[in-house]
């Protein structure tokens, strides 16, 4: 008898196992072996993040307020876009889930296109005919206008490539990194004798041939194009000798991404003569700051993980410029090769 009970309770032990086993097998996603359920979910869930800076922490969700993600297949052809504009990329746990086909893509992501007051957009609209390479962004023309600029709303930039393979099971995890192309630039001018600057007394330019960006966010050729301060006026700084404000003059630039090797220069003339007051290759001023603390990194991540920069040019009592130092954010550089 008890023999008997023994051998029931292991065969009733073996049949509530297989059952659990198909009722697993079942609910499975496997379409290969069983036709009548859906497939298991295959594609991508992908986090954006922004710590290509000077700070080395991810600013994503404080800086990038819309997102448009670009999809393209191992033969370069467009497969499909997605965006996203809403207050969900300001939560650092969001993340963009895509169902994908297996296969190998490359995944280009901007932020700032879709936004409202975007200051680049596509010079074609990827489309299931266009492919990777016809995909490029340029600066709005409008924005460089005389005499008064604008600032540029933020463009951020980003490539994965990244294969989904035909055994994934649940959607493939990946980050995909963004850099800064937009830059701000902040120039003083001030007397070292403390004499006044005023403001209108003279003009500032940027000139460069940055407005035109490929899918690998190089730079295509393009004319010169001059962009203009998109704020400028006086600036306090202390008293002299308790009584006299110390003023200084500022003009705010905003531009597209500076590249190592690109020409890039800074003019301020007078505006009684149009003398110039200086006129200097800019690239090669910011580089001076690198020298220093930041000697370790190469010369383009420098300019890319930068983008608020600070310049304090001192002027003598005859409004020339003292070029054997200036400021540049924070840090003072001296020249010693002063022949540019």
């Amino acid at each position: 008898m008890i023999s008997l009970s023994l051998s029931k309770l292991r065969l009733s032990i073996i049949n509530i196992a297989a059952a659990l086993i198909a009722a697993v097998s079942l609910t499975a996603c496997d379409s290969v072996i069983y036709d009548d359920l859906d497939p298991c979910p295959q594609g991508l869930v992908l986090r954006f993040v922004y710590d290509y800076n000077m700070e080395f922490a991810n600013a994503f969700p404080s800086q990038v307020s819309c997102l448009t993600v670009n999809f393209y297949d191992a033969q370069g052809r467009y497969v499909t876009t997605r965006t996203e504009t809403s207050s969900v990329l300001a939560d650092e746990n969001w993340r963009m889930t895509v169902d994908l086909d297996p296969g190998q893509y490359t995944i280009i992501a901007y932020g700032g296109i879709q936004c409202d007051q975007a200051s680049f957009a596509y010079t074609s609209t990827p489309s299931p005919s266009s492919t990777l390479t016809d995909l490029s962004l340029v600066l709005k023309p409008e924005l460089l206008t005389q005499p008064l600029g604008q600032p540029l709303h933020h463009l951020f930039y980003g490539r994965l490539d990244i294969e989904v393979l035909e055994s994934d099971t649940e959607y493939r995890q990946a980050t995909v990194p963004m850099l800064k192309d937009t830059n701000n630039l902040r120039i003083l001018l001030q007397n070292i004798d403390g004499t006044p600057v005023i403001d209108t007394d003279y003009n500032y330019t940027l000139t460069a041939k940055n407005t035109h960006l490929d899918w690998q966010n190089n730079l295509l050729p393009v004319p010169t194009v001059t962009y203009m301060p998109w704020a400028r006026g006086q600036a306090e700084a202390g008293t002299i000798d308790g009584t006299a404000p110390n003023l200084l003059a500022y003009a705010e630039f905003s531009s597209s991404r500076f590249v190592d090797g690109s020409p890039l220069t800074l003019t301020i003339t007078r505006a009684s003569d149009g003398q110039t007051v200086l006129s200097i290759p800019l690239i090669r001023y910011l580089l001076l700051l690198k020298s220093q603390e930041f000697a370790q990194m190469g010369s383009q991540e420098f300019l890319d993980r930068e983008s608020r920069w600070n310049l304090i040019f001192f002027l003598d009592s005859a409004d020339h410029w003292i070029n054997t130092s200036i400021i540049i954010n924070d840090w003072v550089v001296r020249i010693n090769d002063i022949d540019l």
